[in-house]
C-alpha cells in the first residue's frame, strides 16, 4: 500500500512540474523526473529501515 502511495505522490509531483513549468524542456523533465525517483527510492530505503527498526524491539526492552 505504501509504495502505491508513494508512487501517486511522486505522479502528481511530475504532473505538477509539467503544468507549472511548460516552457522546460525535454530534456529538464526527464532530469525533474529521475531526481524525484531517486528521492522516493531513498524515502522507501529509509520507510523500511525505520519500519524494521520498529517491527524488531521486543516488548520487554
Amino acid at each position: 500500500m505504501r509504495k502505491k502511495v508513494n508512487w501517486i505522490i511522486w505522479l502528481v509531483l511530475v504532473i505538477l512540474w509539467n503544468y507549472g513549468f511548460p516552457q522546460a524542456t525535454p530534456f529538464q523533465d526527464v532530469i525533474v523526473a529521475v531526481f524525484l525517483s531517486i528521492l522516493f527510492i531513498i524515502i522507501q530505503m529509509v520507510q523500511s529501515r525505520y519500519l524494521k527498526k520498529i517491527g524488531s524491539r521486543s516488548k520487554f526492552e
